[in-house]
């Protein structure tokens, strides 16, 4: 509902009421100060015994407001709106300069209206909505960290465990439907989401029906990381409840705002039922530095509170609030400062027949005693009081307690300066800020199920829709197809690939494999991928290649395996005979080495025989000798020397050349002899395209559309194969040449078929890919 509607819908209804009473002056040695809680609450009655202990303490000393008396009149709104907005109107027809509270969210946007407009501030510790700004509501002011603060450490809490999806379960009023939105921004700037919002009736009118309904659907989801943001009696029912199902248990992760640490910190003793739902739970409390100021008024606390209630930040954010107005009113007096109110103009002329709205009156000092309060600089129970440039208190910060069997412990520490640390606030601001991933530290946390294993925050969901996963139902996958009709477990090279992925998300994902194709013939694998595009699948796994014309239409992952197109043919035994030893080179070769045996004999003959005289003789000796020279050089064995220096050279560098051929001949002997020798006239692709030959080709494959589209090969010269057993038949029949197919493909091929080898290089190159479109 509209709050200005409301707000002058119950002005109408109650001015009446308050203005029949006339609107008394009080006298100006009194200073009056309002202050509205539900005393009902657990803040409400803490924050009353601390105003009335600060009230005392301010009156104890005459300097503080030159011999002026605070009078603090609290108003019980006892969780009612209504109520609490007749005692602000209570309080501001009776020359009140300040109000501390309201305490709820609902009641401060109501209220800031009349406060802008009569110009008294109101401070509040317990109203802590972010969107309570300064810009929309000047005169109110929060004494204590807001929500925005509030919900940021929940966020980085959050993110440095890693969990990325969060429940969240919040009493449906102002703060806790605002601050959740706020939870919602910080997580999604970690990278994190809000995946469902469970809104319950604001507190306390929350039933264990309304828990029930909503916790119920709660477990049957993914995530395990629960966010409460309530306040104490709904938040104490919903752990009540969330106990009975079972989900306070191992796995689970709840996260409880501020309202815990209160319970804890001001229930002298709960019942064990209550103490045994809590085991695990993390939650915050406001963060205030140890002093000994804090300390005396902690051991003072048990006295003036008569042991009813143990004492909580929010108490002493109360007794500072009182503080806070007595400062500023000390620095509005010794300016000379008066207490005076005047008619407002604008009410001036809203006189009706019962109704005097100029009753109302506006605080002359208000902005100036406004003004005094955001220039406080002093020290509290909290610590150093002063604010920011937003009207934020001076850096924010929380103790994360962990709830135990004996009562809680404190984990870290988290402050907008620095985030998460086992160090407090105070020691890190005197150092440079770091937020880095490095620096977040907390101490090990015990989980509800008592365990300090970290949580994987989610589990696979009941509700939640599958995602379908297409497989290529090949001819030769009858094993695996068996295996889903009759246990949906499926195995398989690309499916252990696709299940060791799963695993490594840090979220759950439900998926169900549905088979694509009839199992007598290979399906294709263009279809597969078009019916991704067309939403009968949401992906496709299996042994699906990664080629130009599928990424246009879809996404892949990145290849798993390696992969190629490769031309696989029949092959001949080559079998040994005596003139093996001729086999290392052609008759080309042989005849080019004879030749050149004999050419640089010859060549050596020319440079040497006119002066060196084992050169000369008889022709016949003379060719003798050449012959000998030249063919003994090739084992080195050669008797004549050389003396001419360019016969010299020409030796030198033929003799390394026979050392090159007696290697090459020696290792090409030795392979022929030692490894089996096959034989195909099909070297390679090149020479199928060369040829007339009838190709092969697996049935789904992009072989076929690469050798026609890419290589040019007519398409009368494909022959489509469905299976291994067809690769064989086709093969040893000499329907077709050769076949060509993916490298896994044919190696799995070959393991069963010897008499066939891959002929030359893989002439494309691929890889496998899982499916989907992003």
């Amino acid at each position: 509902m509209n709050h200005r509607f409301w707000m002058n819908l119950l002005c109408v209804a109650l001015l009446t009421l308050i203005l029949l009473h006339g609107a008394s002056r009080g006298h100006d040695d009194v200073v009056k100060i309002g202050a509205i809680f539900t005393l009902k609450t657990i803040n409400g009655r803490v924050s009353k015994i601390a105003i009335q202990a600060a009230e005392k303490d301010v009156n104890s000393d005459p300097r503080i407001l030159g011999g002026r008396k605070l009078s603090i009149t609290i108003h019980d709104s006892n969780f009612s709106g209504f109520l609490g907005f007749i005692g602000a109107l209570k309080f501001l027809v009776t020359d009140t300069v300040a109000i501390i509270g309201p305490q709820s969210s609902v009641m401060a946007h109501v209220l800031s209206h009349l406060a802008n407009e009569l110009h008294v501030p109101l401070l509040s510790s317990t109203a802590l909505d972010p969107t309570l700004t300064p810009l929309q509501y000047p005169y109110f002011l929060q004494t204590a960290p807001s929500d925005h603060f509030h919900m940021n450490a929940v966020a980085d809490l959050i993110s440095y465990f890693s969990w990325r999806e969060v429940i969240a379960v919040f009493s449906d009023d102002d703060q806790s439907r605002n601050g959740i939105t706020v939870l919602g921004d910080k997580l999604a700037e970690r990278r994190c989401k809000l995946s469902y919002k469970a809104a319950l009736p604001p507190d306390p009118t929350a039933t264990p029906s309304h828990v029930t309904g909503q916790l119920v659907k709660i477990k049957s989801m993914e995530s395990r990381v629960i966010v409460l943001n309530t306040f104490a009696q709904t938040g104490l029912l919903v752990f009540e409840v969330a106990q009975k199902l079972g989900m306070m248990s191992k796995g689970y992760v709840w996260i409880a705002t501020a309202w815990l640490s209160t319970v804890l910190d001001s229930t002298t003793s709960l019942p064990s039922n209550t103490c045994n739902s809590i085991q695990g739970v993390i939650t915050f409390r406001p963060h205030t530095p140890h002093s000994r100021k804090k300390q005396a008024f902690i051991s003072r606390w048990k006295h003036i509170s008569n042991g009813s209630i143990g004492l909580n930040p929010y108490g002493l954010y109360a007794y500072d609030s009182v503080w806070m107005i007595a400062e500023a009113l000390k620095l509005f007096f010794d300016r000379n400062g008066t207490i005076s109110f005047s008619n407002n103009t604008n009410l001036s002329g809203t006189r009706e027949e019962t109704l005097d709205f100029g009753a109302l009156s506006v605080f002359d000092g208000g902005k100036e005693l406004l003004d005094n309060i955001l220039r406080i600089n002093m020290t509290g129970l909290t610590g150093p009081i002063q604010f920011g440039s937003d009207r934020s208190p001076l850096n924010p910060s929380y103790d994360i307690l962990n709830v135990i069997a004996t009562g809680y412990r404190r984990v870290g520490y988290w402050s907008n300066y620095s985030g998460l640390s086992v160090i407090t606030p105070e020691k890190l601001h005197a150092e440079p800020a770091n937020r880095s991933i490095s620096s977040q530290h907390l101490n090990r946390v015990i989980w509800p199920g008592n365990t300090t294993e970290k949580p994987r925050g989610w589990v696979f969901p009941n509700n939640g829709r599958q995602l379908r996963i297409g497989i290529p139902n090949r001819v030769s996958y009858q094993d695996m197809v068996s295996q889903i009709n009759g246990t949906n477990a499926v195995q398989g090279y690309c499916i252990d690939i696709f299940l060791a992925a799963i695993k490594l998300l840090p979220y759950a994902v439900q998926y169900k494999f549905i088979l694509f194709g009839d199992g007598h013939n290979n399906p294709s694998y263009y279809n597969l991928v078009n019916m991704i595009t067309s939403d009968v699948f949401d992906a496709a796994v299996g042994d699906i290649a990664i080629v130009t014309d599928r990424t246009k239409i879809v996404d892949f992952t990145q290849p798993y395996i390696e992969s190629g197109l490769v031309v696989v043919a029949p092959v001949k035994k080559l079998k040994s005979n005596a003139w093996a030893f001729l086999r290392p080179f052609t008759p080309q070769m042989w005849g080019v080495t004879a030749f050149f045996f004999l050419f640089v004999g010859a060549v050596v003959w020319i440079l040497e025989h006119r002066t060196n005289d084992e050169f000369r003789g008889s022709p016949r000796e003379q060719i003798v000798t050449v012959l000998w020279f030249s063919f003994s050089t090739m084992f080195f064995a050669h008797r004549e020397n050389t003396v001419s220096p360019l016969g010299r050279v020409v030796l030198i560098i033929w003799l390394f050349v026979v050392l090159i051929i007696n290697s090459s001949y020696t290792a090409s002997l030795t392979s022929i002899l030692t490894v089996q020798q096959l034989s195909s006239p099909i070297t390679g692709i090149d020479s199928l395209i060369s040829s007339s030959d009838r190709i092969g080709f697996q049935v789904g494959s992009f072989a076929a559309n690469y050798l026609t589209e890419q290589l040019n090969i007519p398409k009368h010269r494909l022959v489509p194969l469905g299976s291994p057993e067809e690769y064989a038949v086709a093969l040893e029949s000499g329907t077709v040449a050769a076949v060509v197919d993916e490298r896994p493909y044919v190696e799995l091929f070959l393991s069963n078929h010897c008499q066939f080898s891959i002929r030359g290089q893989e002439f494309t190159k691929s890889g496998w890919g899982f499916v989907s479109v992003f």
